[in-house]
Protein backbone atom coordinates (compact mmCIF):
# COMPACT_ATOMS: atom_id res chain seq x y z
CA UNK A 1 0.00 0.00 0.00
CA UNK A 2 1.31 3.37 -0.98
CA UNK A 3 1.81 6.19 1.59
CA UNK A 4 -0.49 9.01 0.59
CA UNK A 5 1.05 12.51 0.12
CA UNK A 6 0.00 13.88 2.90
CA UNK A 7 1.30 11.47 5.68
CA UNK A 8 3.58 11.56 8.31
CA UNK A 9 7.41 9.98 7.34
CA UNK A 10 8.18 7.52 9.53
CA UNK A 11 10.82 9.45 11.42
CA UNK A 12 8.08 12.12 11.96
CA UNK A 13 5.87 9.73 13.43
CA UNK A 14 8.02 7.99 16.20
CA UNK A 15 7.73 11.10 18.95
CA UNK A 16 3.66 10.56 18.47
CA UNK A 17 4.17 6.44 18.47
CA UNK A 18 5.89 6.69 21.83
CA UNK A 19 3.60 9.05 23.31
CA UNK A 20 0.98 6.20 22.05
CA UNK A 21 2.57 3.24 23.34
CA UNK A 22 2.70 5.35 26.97
CA UNK A 23 -0.90 6.19 26.74
CA UNK A 24 -1.78 2.61 26.46
CA UNK A 25 0.21 0.88 29.17
CA UNK A 26 -1.29 3.39 31.66
CA UNK A 27 -4.70 3.03 30.20
CA UNK A 28 -4.24 -0.63 30.22
CA UNK A 29 -3.31 -0.14 33.57
CA UNK A 30 -6.29 2.21 35.09
CA UNK A 31 -9.43 -0.51 32.82
CA UNK A 32 -7.64 -3.38 35.00
CA UNK A 33 -7.88 -0.92 38.18
CA UNK A 34 -11.40 0.02 37.42
CA UNK A 35 -12.77 -3.53 36.52
CA UNK A 36 -10.80 -4.52 39.74
CA UNK A 37 -12.79 -1.83 41.34
CA UNK A 38 -16.19 -2.34 40.45
CA UNK A 39 -15.63 -6.29 40.99
CA UNK A 40 -15.10 -5.31 44.49
CA UNK A 41 -17.66 -2.92 45.22
CA UNK A 42 -19.96 -5.31 43.98
CA UNK A 43 -18.48 -8.17 45.72
CA UNK A 44 -18.35 -6.25 49.43
CA UNK A 45 -22.28 -4.33 48.66
CA UNK A 46 -23.36 -8.24 48.67
CA UNK A 47 -21.73 -9.63 51.41
CA UNK A 48 -23.24 -7.62 54.29
CA UNK A 49 -20.26 -7.99 56.66
CA UNK A 50 -18.66 -4.62 56.18
CA UNK A 51 -21.37 -3.38 54.42
CA UNK A 52 -24.72 -1.33 54.98
CA UNK A 53 -28.51 -2.07 54.58
CA UNK A 54 -29.23 1.42 54.51
CA UNK A 55 -30.72 2.41 51.03
CA UNK A 56 -28.60 5.60 50.61
CA UNK A 57 -25.51 3.55 51.16
CA UNK A 58 -26.58 1.07 48.71
CA UNK A 59 -27.46 4.02 46.59
CA UNK A 60 -23.97 5.45 46.85
CA UNK A 61 -22.34 2.23 45.96
CA UNK A 62 -24.25 1.66 43.00
CA UNK A 63 -23.53 4.69 41.81
CA UNK A 64 -19.62 4.30 42.21
CA UNK A 65 -20.09 1.03 40.37
CA UNK A 66 -21.78 3.12 37.23
CA UNK A 67 -19.41 5.01 37.58
CA UNK A 68 -15.81 3.12 37.56
CA UNK A 69 -17.96 0.57 34.51
CA UNK A 70 -18.64 4.19 32.68
CA UNK A 71 -15.07 5.41 33.01
CA UNK A 72 -13.72 2.01 31.94
CA UNK A 73 -15.78 1.97 28.68
CA UNK A 74 -14.55 5.58 28.08
CA UNK A 75 -11.41 3.94 28.30
CA UNK A 76 -11.67 1.46 25.98
CA UNK A 77 -12.80 3.26 23.39
CA UNK A 78 -9.73 5.40 23.83
CA UNK A 79 -7.31 2.38 23.68
CA UNK A 80 -9.04 0.64 20.29
CA UNK A 81 -8.69 4.02 18.72
CA UNK A 82 -4.66 4.27 20.12
CA UNK A 83 -4.59 0.66 18.69
CA UNK A 84 -5.62 2.14 15.27
CA UNK A 85 -3.54 5.35 15.34
CA UNK A 86 -0.28 2.50 16.06
CA UNK A 87 -1.75 0.31 12.85
CA UNK A 88 -2.18 3.63 11.01
CA UNK A 89 1.77 4.64 11.58
CA UNK A 90 2.87 1.36 10.86
CA UNK A 91 1.16 1.37 7.36
CA UNK A 92 2.62 4.80 7.13
CA UNK A 93 -0.95 6.49 6.99
CA UNK A 94 -0.62 7.92 10.00
CA UNK A 95 -1.04 12.20 10.16
CA UNK A 96 -4.07 11.91 7.63
CA UNK A 97 -7.57 12.58 8.41
CA UNK A 98 -9.77 9.06 7.53
CA UNK A 99 -12.63 11.15 6.57
CA UNK A 100 -11.23 14.06 3.71
CA UNK A 101 -7.74 12.43 3.27
CA UNK A 102 -6.18 16.13 4.48
CA UNK A 103 -3.09 16.41 6.67
CA UNK A 104 -3.76 16.50 10.26
CA UNK A 105 -1.63 19.93 12.23
CA UNK A 106 0.72 18.60 14.35
CA UNK A 107 -0.49 20.51 16.85
CA UNK A 108 -3.67 18.54 17.13
CA UNK A 109 -1.67 15.33 17.30
CA UNK A 110 0.34 16.66 20.26
CA UNK A 111 -2.96 17.17 21.73
CA UNK A 112 -5.10 14.40 20.61
CA UNK A 113 -2.02 11.51 19.20
CA UNK A 114 -4.63 9.25 18.33
CA UNK A 115 -6.91 11.36 16.67
CA UNK A 116 -8.34 9.81 13.23
CA UNK A 117 -9.51 12.78 12.09
CA UNK A 118 -8.49 16.91 11.39
CA UNK A 119 -10.81 19.32 13.67
CA UNK A 120 -13.46 20.12 10.63
CA UNK A 121 -13.81 16.20 9.91
CA UNK A 122 -13.88 15.91 13.94
CA UNK A 123 -16.79 18.07 14.31
CA UNK A 124 -18.61 16.64 11.63
CA UNK A 125 -18.56 13.01 12.39
CA UNK A 126 -18.97 14.14 16.22
CA UNK A 127 -22.72 16.16 14.98
CA UNK A 128 -23.42 12.48 12.67
CA UNK A 129 -23.32 10.79 16.04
Amino acid sequence: MAQPKNAMKKRESKPFKEVLLALRARLRGDVSGLKDAALNQNAAGGSGAAGSNHMADMGSDQYEQDFSLSLMANEEEVLEQIEAALVRIAEGTYGVCEECGSKIPKMRLNAIPYTAYCVKCAELVQRGN
